[in-house]
Order: C-alpha cells, then structure tokens, then sequence
C-alpha cells in the first residue's frame, strides 16, 4: 500500500506567507526595542491592529496563507513593547508627583533640626 498523502487539487493555490504577518513582527520588534521610549506604544498598537486581520485573513485561506508564527512573535513583542511603554509612563509620573512634592530640596523643619 502507498502512504496515503494530502492531494491538492491543481487549482489551488500555492502556500504563501502572509505579508501582514511579517509587518506584525516587524512592527512588534520596533515597539519592543522602542517601548522604552514611549515610542513603542504606537507601532505596538498599529501591530495589534493589523494582527487581528491577519488571523482573519489566514482563518478564511483556508490554509494557503502561512506565518502564524511570525503573527505570534510579532504580537508577543508588541505586547512586550506596549507594557514596557505604559510602565515608563507610570514611571514617569511617579517620579514627577515625588518631585512636585518636594521641589528643589526645600525642606519644611526649622533649622537647628537634625
């Protein structure tokens, strides 16, 4: 007996990757390496946008459209990119509350006060 193979039907396409799969992880890996800078947080959303599509699209090719592993690297480094983001933020405004609370070292007990 032969081993029973997947036959294609010869009109159906080719397997491709999906081109918004690798935008996703091209744009995932900027907000990563961005995310600190507060730059991240909009290639990360634009990534996560445009990885919604992706699966969508991959969902109704029906298996022509390859990539979900460059989909899933990409998202997961967007997500890395938007939280370091929003943590810089946080950051941020905690330091300028502790310095407002306290400008320039100015200090509130009399002198002679160790």
């Amino acid at each position: 007996m032969q081993p029973t193979e997947a036959l294609r039907h010869p009109l159906d396409p080719d397997p491709v990757r999906s081109t918004k799969a690798v935008a996703v992880f091209g744009l995932g890996l900027l907000a990563a390496v961005t995310g600190v800078f507060v730059g991240g947080i909009v290639p990360a959303t634009i990534a996560l946008l445009i990885a919604r599509q992706a699966r969508r699209e991959a969902y109704a090719s029906r298996g022509f459209l390859t990539g979900s592993g460059w989909l899933h690297r990409g998202e997961r480094l967007a997500w890395i990119g938007l939280m370091l983001g929003i943590a810089t933020v946080v950051i941020l405004t905690v330091i300028g509350i502790l310095n407002s609370a306290n400008p320039a070292g100015v200090q509130d007990f009399g002198p002679g006060v160790d």
